[in-house]
């Protein structure tokens, strides 16, 4: 007999208590049905904004849309290391175009994925050195992609900071001393819902040594659902339980782990 999973509720916030979910995937075939009904249920839990992450030129395109029809939403731009082989000159200058619209706060997602090489790696290489030069061009943060990548995303990084305008470590998946490395060059480290998950216990020593002030959360959904959701479509909300997992490793309350960590993404994205 298959055991059913519990329905455990979400966290209940504080009055006065948002939090902000600083990379999802809006414009997915996922949410395709009832996106309505998905922020309103992130607005009802308390997620008072979602950061839309461009992945390439139609997702960005897209991410600006959303962000003008729903004032909860906001954008980044930018060409994902899977896309690589496709960014060119017409890329780039649609991309500047659309990062000069009032609601994007960001570009990305950019990096490098040496786990799904679908685009080669020196094309990757190349691609992610141009595109963090036009984040710099653009006074933008970059939103990072970092897969089984960290030394020579970090050496790049490395080679082109300073970086007044900061950026994420998106869906960080190092241990705590590759964060301090990308800390300590002016980045946020954003945390997925797979540090709730059992086997993350180095995500979870990551987490439990990286200061407050430097942590985001995030949902990248529809993917990575934390647990009680594991296995499920991922949706904004959803970053309550990642921050009630995150707020324990770190002995504080999920009111103050979820205050800390919006205050973090306002400074970040100037909301």
């Amino acid at each position: 007999m298959t055991k059913k999973k519990k329905n455990i509720p979400l966290p209940e916030l504080s009055t006065g208590i948002s939090a902000i979910d600083t990379h999802c995937h809006l414009d997915m075939d996922a949410y395709k049905t009832d996106l309505d009904d998905i922020i309103s249920n992130a607005q009802n839990a308390g997620v008072s904004k979602i950061v839309t992450i461009g992945i390439d030129l139609r997702s960005s395109q897209k991410a600006v849309e959303l962000a003008s029809q729903y004032s909860c939403i906001y954008a980044t731009v930018g060409v994902h290391p899977h896309d690589a082989k496709d960014f060119n000159a017409e890329t780039e200058a649609l991309l500047k175009q659309l990062a000069l619209q009032e609601k994007v706060v960001a570009y990305g997602e950019i990096g490098l994925d040496y786990v799904k090489e679908y685009s080669p790696k020196e094309i990757q290489l190349t691609v992610f050195r141009r595109q963090v030069e036009i984040a710099k061009e653009l006074h933008l943060p970059l939103i990072i992609h970092d897969r089984e990548a960290h030394e020579h995303i970090y050496q790049i990084l490395k080679d082109n900071a300073p970086f007044p305008e900061g950026g994420i470590i998106h869906c960080f998946s190092g241990d705590a001393s590759d964060a301090q490395r990308f800390i300590d060059l002016g980045f946020l480290i954003s945390i997925p819902g797979v540090v709730t998950f059992n086997k993350a216990e180095i995500l979870q020593e990551a987490v439990r040594q990286i200061p407050m002030d430097s942590l985001l959360i995030e949902t990248d959904g529809p993917f990575l659902a934390p647990v009680p959701k594991r296995g499920r479509r991922n949706e904004p909300s959803y970053v309550l339980y990642t921050g009630a997992k995150m707020a324990e490793i770190k002995g504080v309350s999920t009111d103050e782990l979820i205050a800390q960590t919006t205050i973090n993404a306002k400074r970040l994205f100037k909301f």
